[in-house]
């Protein structure tokens, strides 16, 4: 058995929803989300079925029911925007990068004739101040930095 949400706006939030989209300012998606609620809106006088508002707004079904239950749920901030995501930390701080610096511009290891992108990799989790690394993450900061090996 399915829940369904049913949207009340109050005559504040249909003037903002309305102003949202009428500025253009905002992305895509939050004007999409603001239109799905006003058109969801029991208060008005000539209701559309969800099926029809997904086939005007080009979106699917199980979306309108998102955004209903997140406006039911969590009003109406929570319905137009997402939160934040904030992702995985850098492995890579400004302290290990002044290290990998100092070690790409320094002597190569013994028997070695320059550093490769491995050395470096091992080199900072030898002297720990990384857990694990790659060489290809050591390539890629190192192409931020303007570093080449090479050179």
């Amino acid at each position: 058995m399915t829940t369904k949400y049913h949207v009340y706006l109050t005559k504040e939030n249909r003037q903002e929803l309305e102003s949202l989209i009428r500025s253009g300012e905002s992305s895509a998606r939050t004007q999409t989300r603001a239109r799905i609620l006003l058109l969801t809106d029991e208060n008005q006088k000539k209701k559309k079925r969800t099926e029809e508002i997904a086939s005007v707004l080009l979106c699917s079904l199980p979306t309108i029911t998102a955004i209903r239950r997140k406006f039911v749920e969590g009003g109406l901030e929570k319905a137009l925007y997402d939160k934040a995501r904030p992702g995985a930390t850098p492995k890579i701080t400004g302290e290990v990068e002044a290290q990998l610096t100092l070690l790409a511009c320094s002597a190569p290891p013994e028997g070695r004739s320059r550093w490769t992108l491995q050395l470096l990799a091992d080199k900072l989790i030898e002297l720990k101040l990384v857990d694990s690394i790659s060489d290809v993450a050591v390539m890629k900061r190192l192409k931020k930095m303007n570093l080449s090996l090479g050179s």
